[in-house]
């Protein structure tokens, strides 16, 4: 089967909001679009409001009549996901989808957050943990699948607890691991808190493999002038169809647990190809260090500290 064959079945999502983080390029831009065609409305929250614009005015153009908005969000501001969430909140509409997308990976050199975290941490998993706190009442009230991207990155190396912002010796790849690890607990606790708590929602997670995104390319905005040799061989691999995904097939891992009706709450999706790296979306048993319910309330009670929010 050809990689940009790969889909999933259609659902009709008619009268659901849905909200994706990261939807202005890659896979985020992909999952928009097709959420739009399955008769979502698709609310983008961006950073860049003017590559926000041109991602809005390219999903009008695939798919006339759709309904896509965008608001203003930056992930790694908490004031500005307070601000989003308020936003939301006014406007008063149930959420019934959430796809924690966005992310960064690997600055060359450290960098922190608006509130003085270590850039993918406060970036990756604190706001996005802001954000389900923030939009929890209207996650409830839409009885709301919230699936949270992490990484085969979250198979490697381990939260740094003695040093979670990276202030001692900086390392951007374990750093970039220790967000997706926090993450992919978060996503798994949240589900057993709403079972327990009676929230209505349900939550899992899912990962895209490996495919040439943004994430490794030149990046003004976190110190990469230029593309890494990762990216590079990534480009290289994907384009010869050798174990990779490609930007299109990569956003299906999410939209399959997000909207399928065959995934489960508290499971853990990803391409099921050689070594998870592409191919078409199916569950995946979960990584290793995603499996410590212990590490997983360590991480939400560490959450609720560092943003000063409660679930």
């Amino acid at each position: 089967m050809p990689r940009d064959s790969i889909d999933i079945p259609a659902v009709d999502l008619s009268g659901r909001r849905a909200v994706v983080t990261g939807a202005s390029d890659g896979m985020g831009f992909g999952m928009a679009a097709w959420l739009a065609a399955a008769g979502a409305e698709v609310v983008m929250p961006v950073r860049n409001k003017a590559k926000g614009e041109a991602a809005l005015a390219r999903i009008r153009q695939l798919v006339p009549g759709g309904q896509v908005s965008l608001r203003s969000l930056d992930l790694s501001s908490l004031a500005s996901v307070e601000a989003f969430g308020k936003t939301l909140i006014e406007e008063g509409r149930p959420v019934h989808l959430l796809i924690n997308n966005a992310g960064v990976m690997t600055p060359p050199n450290r960098q922190t957050t608006a509130d003085g975290f270590e850039l993918q941490f406060g970036t990756n998993h604190l706001g996005h943990f802001a954000l389900v706190a923030h939009l929890l009442p209207l996650l409830r009230a839409g009885r709301a699948r919230v699936t949270s991207q992490i990484s085969i990155a979250a198979n490697q190396n381990a939260i740094n607890w003695e040093d979670l912002n990276w202030e001692r010796s900086y390392n951007g790849q374990r750093a970039y691991s220790q967000s997706k690890i926090a993450f992919g607990l978060f996503g798994l606790e949240l589900n057993r808190r709403s079972e327990t708590g009676g929230w209505g929602i349900t939550s899992n997670i899912s990962h895209p493999g490996v495919a040439p995104t943004s994430l490794l390319a030149a990046r003004p905005e976190v110190g990469r002038d230029k593309d890494t040799l990762g990216v590079r061989v990534i480009r290289f691999l994907s384009a010869r169809g050798i174990l990779l995904g490609t930007v299109e097939s990569a956003k299906f891992p999410a939209l399959y647990a997000a909207t399928s009706p065959d995934a489960e709450p508290g499971r853990f999706y990803g391409p099921s190809g050689p070594l998870h790296l592409g191919g078409p979306p199916a569950e995946q048993k979960p990584y290793t260090r995603l499996t410590g319910t212990q590490e997983a309330t360590r991480v939400w009670e560490t959450s609720e500290k560092l943003t000063g929010l409660r679930l």
